[in-house]
């Protein structure tokens, strides 16, 4: 169910995914919260540290931390997760995935759904046609991260 603040700590979410944008890499950002306030903050840097797994949850997760529980946080994701982010949800225990968009991939929304993660999609334009814009000028970038792997397209 979406809250209040769903959609203020989306904009942060795609602020960071615009960060990546600017920097040449994948528009994918992403925060974490707790008790409303945001505990951490990433983007997609597989171009820019040439680094396969440095996913925008993946940078959001590595920045918070070190930390014993993740049962008192959200996971804000400007797209819906791919397997390996879907999965290191599920392994942390987050509780809570709020998804800015699912239209440009479709993600793991089931998977997360399954292990009892509560998955709140706001099909939000501005992530949409960021994600868009980038697949559409740079399509083999797009393959290379996780186009060619889309199993459920």
């Amino acid at each position: 169910m979406q809250t209040d603040t769903d959609q203020q700590f989306m904009a942060e979410a795609l602020a960071q995914a615009q960060k990546s944008y600017d920097e040449g890499g994948l528009p994918i950002g992403a925060v974490l919260v707790e008790h409303g306030r945001i505990i951490a903050k990433g983007h997609n840097q597989r171009v820019q540290k040439e680094d396969p797994t440095a996913h925008g949850e993946m940078d959001c997760i590595r920045n918070a931390g070190r930390r014993a529980r993740y049962e008192t946080t959200t996971l804000y994701t400007t797209l819906s997760p791919c397997m390996m982010c879907a999965g290191t949800v599920v392994q942390f225990g987050i509780p809570r995935v709020v998804i800015g968009e699912a239209e440009n991939f479709s993600g793991n929304e089931d998977f997360l759904r399954q292990n009892g993660v509560e998955v709140v999609r706001l099909d939000e334009p501005t992530c949409t046609s960021l994600m868009a814009q980038f697949i559409r000028n740079n399509p083999a970038l797009w393959d290379e991260d996780i186009a060619g792997n889309d199993l459920h397209k």
